[in-house]
């Protein structure tokens, strides 16, 4: 049973409790402590194994052999996930970097070398297209639009709302 448990006690302290559940049978629990504040919960993850104690003497190397295997398995699995993980987030670091350095050097170039450049503003929908929710047309909106009193209690005491498309 111990040099089964060897591996695992290389990097870790390791509790065992034996607990008689009744007159035949017996629970033994391995419970591995954290190694680090920061581990992974699962590498903490216990043993409970229940059985008489003639099972226990002939199986309960098998087990923890195995559980052993597990556990270093995921350690090293939880291990190079993480190292990948970091090594992927420098290489999105330094992409990043690269990027807003030549978004940088784009900002301090100028658009048009031959000085004819002309700014283009962005198109403004036509009023036409402007159509009210309550009572009226298009027409009736777009003069809406264009005149601010038809809308501020110039309309008779109703207020329009509008609704752009």
């Amino acid at each position: 049973m111990f040099v089964e448990l060897m591996p695992l006690l290389a990097g870790r302290t390791v509790m065992i409790t034996v607990a008689r559940e009744n007159d035949k049978m017996l629970r033994v629990n391995v419970i591995p402590k954290k190694a680090r504040d920061d581990e992974n919960p699962a590498l903490t993850t216990p043993l409970s194994y229940t059985g008489t104690p003639e099972e226990l003497d002939a199986e309960l190397g098998k087990h923890l052999a195995s559980y052993v295997e597990s556990h270093t398995q995921l350690g090293s699995t939880l291990a190079q996930a993480k190292a990948e993980m970091e090594a992927a987030a420098k290489a999105a670091q330094e992409e990043a970097r690269k990027k807003a350095a030549d978004r940088g050097k784009k900002g301090t170039e100028k658009p048009g070398t031959n000085g004819n450049a002309t700014p283009v503003a962005p198109p403004t929908p036509p009023l036409a297209a402007t159509m009210t929710l309550f009572r009226g047309s298009p027409t009736t909106a777009a003069a809406s639009a264009a005149s601010p009193t038809a809308t501020a209690g110039g309309g008779g005491g109703e207020s329009r709302c509008k609704l752009a498309l």
